[in-house]
């Protein structure tokens, strides 16, 4: 496959700090690619380098020529008072010069008609809303969807998965799936990572060059790179052994004016000096130290709920919730945003009253609770101060810690003590939480989205602490690897007030699907039988009399009008159906618009041909 970008020799630092040296990179034509690192190894700053919104300060970047690279960052910026059409559409817009004003209004027209089709294809059904009032996952669609309209040859995304929910997630999925453009990745979800990527990159200060790549899926890079690394440490020790002769020999005095002598010593100061480097990246990089403390409590029952219902301005979010955490417990929530899983727990913390049923928490019950807002963290603060917020030390079971030793257990350096938290990355600030979180004996941990910005190293430890957590555990994310590893059972919100308790992610994957298949039978089978009771057959049995003159006449022409309707659906479908068509891509953007229309219209015939007959009985 031809390349779309190369790049050779890339080097980046931030002060003192290097990122990144040395680093090679290409990407093919239609190429999916998984960039993964631990946190502050330069994924972020490598990608905007990709995309040409930074400059590296070694090294080189060639792309091909004309080829159109798309990027998605971590964090979304829209304008205010921006609808989705009008942010799509903008990304289309090109300079024209001493246009006149008609070839200006076609261009609008056309901007407008491919950023319509494009908010289609990510799920879009309003247009001509404030983009303020969207949800976080349906602003990241959004983002996306600005990034596709150009149809780039190359798109790169950020973290997409953070704020889509599990539905969105499955979404993206597919989208990339059968994407005919590049793709360069960098997220931490590891079974997204397993189903979209057909390499993997691993940017990481471990490598020689600073990356280690595998053709393959995720599965294959993690034993690909085992046996990398451990080849890499057997290598440290067959130099080892050679470097402690060399060392010997030069204290042995050997006279350095022989030429052969020289010539020795220059080979074994290479050697010593590429054993520093081996031992050096075989160093094995810090994880944070997470260790969550439990109170010891042996209650059989930390919390039983019974009967519990909410509804949110007349809105139904759940009813009839029935569950028991334990000791050892571990409840993943699941369900689409906005369905009600981050007002269950507050239900369930005693935060909000239920409409209906109860909550029974242990007597004396600790509860230590994880918020996925960070807004509750303040920008302006100090990292030491948003560390021990009650002076230069924190007392962590039952010792004092001063705060340099307690910001290290979180990957802090002390040279960032004195920065603002606002000036800390996403990741950085989920270490802050958790580390609030660690100062606090519990009972029952609740996390609410803990996943979001953490890179997969200190994933798994975060797992592994909350495996070993001796309490209940409370857990709403749209990690599905978490999920597997953790969930003793799985509570699904549909979002239309209905749930469901089940044994695991794939079971509640699988139900959504079937009810998927369901209602588009039901569907199916309610247009295919709606012809069959005419409006005509109606009139005959209705009681006239009960209609105004307006409403009657209405409704002697009711039968009509659908026949004149359903003509126009049938006429625009045939249309569509021509292959010739096809080629014009504005024309077929309008024939999708004139068959809604159309379909909308009849909808509503049978709609008012329904009240008018209710009327007359």
């Amino acid at each position: 496959m031809p390349i779309l970008l190369n790049c050779q020799s890339l080097g980046k630092s931030y002060g003192p700090h290097p990122l990144f040296r040395g680093v090679g990179l290409g990407v093919s034509d239609g190429e999916r690619l998984g960039l993964i690192g631990p946190n502050g190894s330069g994924k972020t700053t490598l990608l905007r380098i990709l995309a040409g919104q930074e400059i590296p300060d070694e090294g080189e970047v060639t792309r091909r020529r004309g080829v159109r690279v798309g990027y998605v960052a971590q964090s979304d910026a829209f304008p205010g008072g921006a609808t989705p059409l009008g942010y799509v559409a903008d990304a289309l817009r090109h300079p024209v010069q001493a246009a006149p004003a008609d070839h200006d209004h076609h261009e609008a027209h056309e901007r407008e008609t491919a950023a319509a089709l494009v908010l289609a294809r990510v799920g879009f059904r309003r247009h001509d809303q404030d983009i303020a009032t969207l949800s976080g996952g349906w602003r990241k669609r959004l983002s996306i969807a600005r990034e596709l309209a150009p149809e780039p040859d190359l798109l790169l995304l950020d973290e997409p998965t953070n704020h889509l929910d599990l539905d969105g997630i499955l979404w993206l999925e597919d989208l990339l799936d059968e994407a005919r453009f590049g793709v360069v990745v960098v997220t931490h979800d590891r079974y997204f990572l397993e189903e979209v990527a057909g390499r993997i990159v691993e940017l990481n200060a471990a490598y020689r060059d600073g990356t280690f790549s595998v053709d393959g899926p995720y599965s294959e890079f993690l034993e690909a790179r085992a046996a990398h690394l451990e080849a890499q440490a057997s290598q440290e020790q067959n130099l080892a052994g050679r470097v402690r002769q060399d060392v010997a020999w030069l204290l042995r005095g050997a006279r350095a004016r022989r030429t052969k002598a020289k010539g020795r010593i220059q080979d074994a100061t290479q050697r010593i000096a590429e054993l520093a480097e081996l031992k050096r990246r075989n160093t094995t990089a810090p994880a944070a130290d997470i260790d969550f403390s439990g109170t010891g409590r042996r209650s059989r029952e930390l919390l039983v709920a019974k009967g519990l219902s909410k509804s949110m301005d007349g809105r139904p979010l759940f009813s009839g919730v029935d569950l028991t955490l334990s000791p050892g417990s571990c409840l993943g929530l699941l369900g689409p945003n906005g369905s009600g899983k981050t007002t269950l727990i507050r239900v369930l913390t005693g935060e909000l009253e239920p409409d209906s049923g109860t909550v029974k928490p242990a007597a004396g019950l600790r509860v230590a609770v994880f918020r996925q807002d960070r807004s509750l963290l303040d920008p302006a603060q100090r990292l030491r101060n948003a560390l021990c917020p009650e002076g230069e030390s924190i007392v962590y079971r039952g010792q004092a810690v001063h705060v340099s030793s307690w910001a290290r257990k979180f990957l802090f350096r002390s040279g960032q003590l004195d920065v603002s938290v606002g000036d800390l990355s996403g990741g950085e600030q989920a270490r802050i939480h958790i580390a609030g979180l660690m100062r606090q004996e519990a009972d029952l941990l609740v996390l609410d989205e803990p996943t979001n910005d953490l890179d997969i190293p200190t994933l798994e430890v975060l797992e592994e602490s909350l495996k070993e957590f001796p309490g209940a555990v409370l857990l709403v994310t749209h990690d599905r690897f978490m999920l597997d590893r953790l969930a003793t059972q799985v509570l699904g919100l549909d979002g239309r007030g209905g749930v469901k308790l089940l044994a695991g992610v794939s079971q509640w994957l699988a139900a959504q699907e079937a009810a998927a298949t369901e209602a588009a039978g039901a569907a199916r089978a309610s247009q295919a039988s709606r012809p069959a009771v005419t409006p005509r057959a109606a009139k005959d049995s209705a009681r006239p009399g009960r209609l105004g003159y307006l409403e009657q006449r209405e409704w002697d022409r009711m039968e009509t009008s659908i026949q004149e309707a359903e003509a126009r659906v049938a006429a625009l479908e045939a249309q569509m159906d021509d292959p010739g068509q096809a080629a014009d891509h504005l024309k077929l953007v309008e024939l999708c618009r004139d068959l809604d229309a159309a379909h909308a219209e009849v909808a509503a015939l049978y709609e008012r041909w329904a009240e008018l007959e209710a009327k007359q009985k």
